[in-house]
């Protein structure tokens, strides 16, 4: 893996790899008689996750010499099962965002094409695990940033219900929206880490494909689909199907375009209280949230964070309560209704309507003929399940005509974490498997 690691570097997933290091605890854990779970796995850690033995930075200038004095609890379960630390990962920074183009460390490239970016704001865990710097990374997704990066590099990626890991000790952006997650080449990988964090025993039960009842929405999940990524996701579907998995078509009320739904107020009105606490709690140098804004070095980053410093921040106290008690519950409610109405183990779609988009496309992006933003044009089907706190996973669907990788995304109804992951290994085995980047070992 270290070599990977050096024959990868142009691809900046890293941000702390001290080699000597990672070589003596190898030789450690080769040593010892400990029989963990996870026994000698090294992981990769997205730089917004706590670890005391390394900076945690969140990819941000102000943050570059913070080390917590704990390791965040996901990270601890893992350490705990026998795994350690191999390297901090890059990100967007402070996690704010969807690309990984990060002006503070530059931006993470993906491995099936460089000039593209791996997804965000955990691109780095996607790249490192795709490239095999590591066989399992950590990232953190609020409303699509371990799935996104997962799919955009050809990896499985799960967003477990929200409240299923702890995020003490995570650099955050929303309370109600956070939640860490791991990104690895298969389903059986992601279910092993998910015990070791999740506290379970490892394993899966065994369903026939021809046993699910998947419901693949009519509105919402489906719109604008770029022609590749319609290809190939008709072409994965058709697969399913002839495998004889049952795939029926059903309306998703209440689910809205992230411009217009809830999730955005909630996570904007949160980031500032929570930042804010995170820095009194954690950081040793008495960092303000002021003095953090001011040295954010992505523009679109300090252009969001900037904004809560403003008086009109707190007029948004109004919105974020109608989020939170009304809105929010009510989405959660129909998509609740939605599994159980129609006997659904998960719904079925593009994890994101369009393949990796260049580095520096960051703002605006040519979809069907038509310049459309960025930000929630990637998150468009991530989100809802994001806002909810269902668990969702992302498979490889495949690669489109340019060699990019196209995500079959899954969500399933709160607390279905193991069930969902069992439905997502039955679809595994029958879609095609995912071809490796051109510099993956």
């Amino acid at each position: 893996m270290i070599a990977a690691c050096r024959d990868n570097q142009a691809l900046n997933a890293l941000i702390e790899l001290d080699e000597a290091r990672v070589l003596a605890l190898a030789k450690e854990r080769d040593a010892s008689s400990a029989s963990g779970l996870l026994h000698g796995l090294p992981i990769g850690i997205k730089d917004a996750i706590g670890t005391s033995d390394l900076p945690t930075a969140a990819a941000t200038n102000a943050l570059q010499n913070h080390r917590p004095a704990q390791n965040a609890d996901v990270v601890e379960r893992l350490l705990e099962a026998g795994a350690f630390t191999f390297a901090k990962l890059n990100q967007h920074e402070l996690s704010f965002g969807i690309t990984s183009n990060n002006a503070a460390f530059g931006p993470v490239r993906n491995p099936y094409d460089p000039e593209r970016i791996p997804g965000g704001s955990s691109g780095g865990a996607g790249a490192a695990v795709a490239s095999g710097m590591v066989p399992v990374a950590i990232g953190t997704d609020t409303g699509g940033s371990v799935r996104i990066p997962a799919a955009l590099c050809g990896l499985v990626g799960l967003r477990p219900s929200i409240g299923r890991y702890s995020q003490r000790g995570i650099v955050p952006i929303s309370n109600t929206r956070d939640t860490a997650g791991p990104l690895c080449r298969s389903v059986d990988d992601v279910a092993f880490i998910d015990a070791a964090i999740g506290g379970e025993a490892d394993g899966l039960e065994n369903i026939a494909i021809s046993e699910l009842r998947i419901g693949m929405p009519e509105n919402h999940f489906f719109d604008s689909l770029h022609g590749e990524t319609a290809a190939v996701i008709s072409a994965a579907l058709d697969c399913l199907r002839a495998a004889g998995c049952n795939i029926t078509e059903v309306t998703v009320a209440g689910v809205e375009a992230p411009a217009d739904a809830c999730g955005f107020p909630i996570a904007i009105y949160e980031t500032k209280r929570e930042l804010t606490r995170y820095l009194a709690e954690t950081v040793a140098n008495n960092l303000s949230f002021e003095q953090l804004v001011e040295e954010i070095a992505s523009p679109d980053v300090k252009a969001f964070l900037s904004g809560m410093l403003a008086p009109e921040y707190d007029d948004l106290a109004d919105i974020y309560r109608d989020a939170i008690d009304n809105k929010r519950p009510n989405l959660q409610k129909q998509l609740s209704d939605c599994f159980a109405d129609n006997r659904l183990d998960a719904i079925i779609f593009p994890t994101t309507i369009l393949p990796a988009v260049r580095i520096g496309d960051d703002e605006t992006v040519v979809l069907n003929g038509q310049s459309v933003p960025l930000f929630p044009t990637l998150v468009h089907n991530t989100d809802p399940g994001s806002i909810a706190g269902i668990p969702g996973v992302t498979l490889p669907a495949g690669l489109t005509g340019q060699g990019l990788p196209v995500g079959l995304g899954i969500d399933g109804p709160f607390g279905s974490d193991r069930r969902l992951l069992a439905v997502a290994k039955a679809l595994e085995t029958v879609l095609p498997p995912m071809p490796r980047p051109p510099s993956a070992p």
